[in-house]
């Protein structure tokens, strides 16, 4: 398929997910998961309309940002990076690349210890501005898996009360790589539900609506489910 036939592919089947759910299209942003793929096939999603981008790494999308809105960037200009692109990290962060990431991505999808939040703390500060991070949570329990625990996720948010230029703007998890659909729906359930009881028990300053979860394989329960952001790879923009 072209990657137009996979676009129209993937809104017919988050159609009939919004459907069957009660939801509304406008609800749900699509994040294009570009890691695989290189500059060329990048510029061609921005052409096609999907305007934010996911990478996991900066190493592989260092290449890519430079190429889209690399050339455009002023750091000191205003909290988003420019250019048409909207950048979204959503991998694993070490806290000895924060410095590559923050300021050129938007959103980190990947906010999960206090390590990680005082070194964006730091380099946001230096930059003037306030990055909006969500926090992932390990609802399926796996150890493979980043993430806090379910249990732990109170006081973490507590604790980010501290951070003047961090905005929690709600919650990410990953369901096992090899379950389909169904076997994903009580990650997703237990998100939205954490999220849910986080805002009410007033923790935070203002509540958190966002839920980044769904990816290629499950992204139709994830919808089902409440998701807000959904992370789609090789159904939505295939591979190099």
């Amino acid at each position: 398929m072209t990657l137009l036939q996979r676009i129209d592919y993937v809104e017919q089947r988050l159609a009939e997910a919004c459907t069957r759910s009660g939801r509304t299209r406008s609800e749900i942003e699509l994040i294009a998961v570009t890691k695989y793929v290189g500059v060329q096939q990048t510029q061609q999603v921005l052409g096609a309309g999907i305007v934010h981008l996911g990478e996991n790494r900066w190493q592989d999308a260092s290449d890519k940002w430079n190429a889209i809105t690399g050339t455009n960037w002023d750091e000191s200009s205003d909290n988003s990076p420019a250019g048409q692109a909207v950048w979204h990290f959503i991998g694993s962060l070490q806290t000895n690349k924060v410095k590559d990431v923050v300021g050129k991505f938007t959103y980190i999808h990947s906010l999960d210890r206090l390590s990680l939040a005082q070194a964006i703390e730091r380099r946001a500060e230096q930059l003037g501005i306030v990055v909006p991070c969500f926090i992932q949570v390990n609802v399926s329990g796996e150890d493979s898996k980043h993430g806090l625990q379910p249990e732990d996720l109170g006081n973490f948010a507590k604790e980010l009360a501290a951070y003047s230029h961090i905005e929690p703007v709600g919650l990410m998890t990953m369901a096992p790589l090899d379950s389909d659909g169904e076997q994903s729906r009580p990650v997703f359930r237990g998100l939205r539900q954490l999220r849910d009881e986080l805002n009410q028990s007033g923790v935070l300053s203002k509540p958190i609506t966002g839920l980044s979860m769904g990816m290629s394989s499950d992204f139709e329960v994830a919808v089902e489910e409440g998701a807000t952001w959904l992370r789609l790879g090789t159904v939505l923009v295939g591979k190099s």
